[in-house]
Parts: C-alpha cells; sequence; structure tokens
C-alpha cells in the first residue's frame, strides 16, 4: 500500500488592519478539513524594543521593520514540511473583541462537504492528504520572499474610510506579547495609514492602493473588494469567493497527478 503524502497549500490571506481577514480565516477554518490558521503578526513581530519610533509613537506597522521576515520563512517552511505549526505559537486572538459576521449555515455545510469529498478522493486516488495553511497578516504581499512562499495569494480591498471607522472603534487590542495596546488619538492618521499605503502601493497601479488596477508585483494575486461603488459583498459571498479559487487549485492537484 502506497504512503499517503501530506500536501501543505500556504493560503495568504491579506489585507489592511481591520478589513476582515481573521473573520475570513476563522470561517475558512471551519469549511476546510485539516487546516489551521497562521497569524502573522503573532508569530513572528519584531520585539517592541527594536521598533522604531515614528511621531513620538512606537511603529508597530512600518513594513520593513514590523515583521522578522528571515523568522517568519523558517515558520512557514516548518508549516509546510510538518502540517503542523509550532507549539510555542500561541494566539491571543480569542482575546481581542471582533463584530460577529456569521455566514449563511447552508453555504458553510455545504462547502464543508465540497472540500471534505474532494479531499476523500485525493486521498484515495493520489494517496495525497491536504492540510491547509491560512496565513493572516497585514503584511503579506511586501516581502517576495514571503509572497512566493504562499501557494494562493488573496486581498482583501476595502475603502479607506471603513478601514479608518473600524480601527478607530477598536478600543483594545491584546498584542503577542498578551499585553492591551490602546491607539493614542492620532495613530490611524500618523501610523496605521501611511503604513499600509506604503506596504501596498508597489501592487496597484499609479501607487493607487484604494482604486487602482493590480500590478505584476504579486503573480496570482485575487482581489476581493467587499465595497465598491456602492455594491457590498456579505461575508457569506467573500467566503464563497475565496472557496472557488481553493476549489480550482486542489482540482487542479489532483488532476495533474
Amino acid at each position: 500500500m502506497t504512503e499517503l503524502q501530506t500536501k501543505v497549500i500556504l493560503v495568504g490571506l491579506g489585507g489592511a488592519t481591520c478589513s476582515g481577514k481573521t473573520t475570513l480565516a476563522k470561517h475558512l477554518k471551519n469549511i476546510l478539513p485539516n487546516s489551521v490558521i497562521v497569524h502573522q503578526d503573532v508569530a513572528v513581530a519584531q520585539p517592541e524594543e527594536v521598533l522604531p519610533i515614528n511621531h513620538g509613537y512606537q511603529d508597530w506597522d512600518a513594513p520593513d521593520t514590523a515583521i522578522d521576515y528571515p523568522r517568519l520563512s523558517k515558520f512557514l517552511k516548518h508549516v509546510k514540511d510538518t502540517g503542523s505549526i509550532p507549539v510555542d505559537h500561541r494566539s491571543h486572538d480569542h482575546l481581542n473583541k471582533q463584530t460577529d459576521l456569521p455566514i449563511e449555515a447552508e453555504c458553510q455545510d455545504r462547502l464543508a462537504e465540497r472540500f471534505r469529498v474532494i479531499q476523500d478522493q485525493m486521498k484515495e486516488n493520489d494517496n495525497i492528504n491536504i492540510v491547509w495553511g491560512l496565513v493572516d497578516g497585514f503584511l503579506l504581499y511586501w516581502n517576495q520572499e514571503l509572497i512566493e512562499q504562499l501557494d494562493v495569494r488573496i486581498f482583501l480591498r476595502v475603502p479607506l474610510k471603513t478601514l479608518e471607522s473600524r480601527r478607530k472603534a477598536r478600543q483594545v487590542y491584546i498584542t503577542s506579547k498578551g499585553d492591551a495596546w490602546v491607539d493614542p488619538p492620532d495613530y490611524w492618521e500618523k501610523i496605521v495609514l501611511p503604513a499600509y499605503l506604503d506596504a501596498h502601493r508597489e501592487i496597484f497601479e499609479g501607487g493607487d492602493v484604494e482604486n487602482g488596477d493590480l500590478t505584476s508585483k504579486v503573480k496570482g494575486l485575487v482581489l476581493i473588494e467587499a465595497e465598491k461603488e456602492g455594491q457590498v459583498m456579505s461575508m457569506t459571498d467573500v467566503v464563497e469567493r475565496c472557496c472557488q479559487e481553493l476549489h480550482q487549485l486542489v482540482k487542479a492537484e489532483g488532476s495533474s497527478k
């Protein structure tokens, strides 16, 4: 009997702070068999003492200093090689208050069954056991080495005004160290927004992060815009869209054997 081979598929779920990527990751975890969530900022945020001071504030968002990219690459390689996250990866996400954005029960049940069937078929026909690594992060598409490690690349683009209102409504954030962080009054304007624009301007034509078309920097990037020109996608719609991409990928993987 041929030994079952584990194949890890790393799914990048990127976007600005408060764009809905963590909520999306949780929904996908409920749908995809053998799935784990990796929170980028929990896994490899830089130690507080090495972060720069900008405008008088500790800068947790600057793309070139916020994340220890070599350590992140090593972390994801471990996930890819073993199909599990390191035992010292402890998330404090459950301590952070988040808006409840449920999806339709019919949608979750249907998609969960679809992936269960196709993954069972791959075990039986191709001797492949798929493990999904859902990588949730606000700086997934700045470092080229990180980009290349991701098998699927998804970006949630949300209007800046919506992001601002969500961020300012967030009263307390629990950091990777377990400390409570409260944004100073102008932290969005001086730190968060400039860093978000800087980190993503090369992804969009003309550096227009809010409205520009995609450039070729991130190959195969799937752009999901939950709010555009007065049209609003529900979280059910967003999950459906992501699962279309994942289903196509896993079907292609099976047919290539």
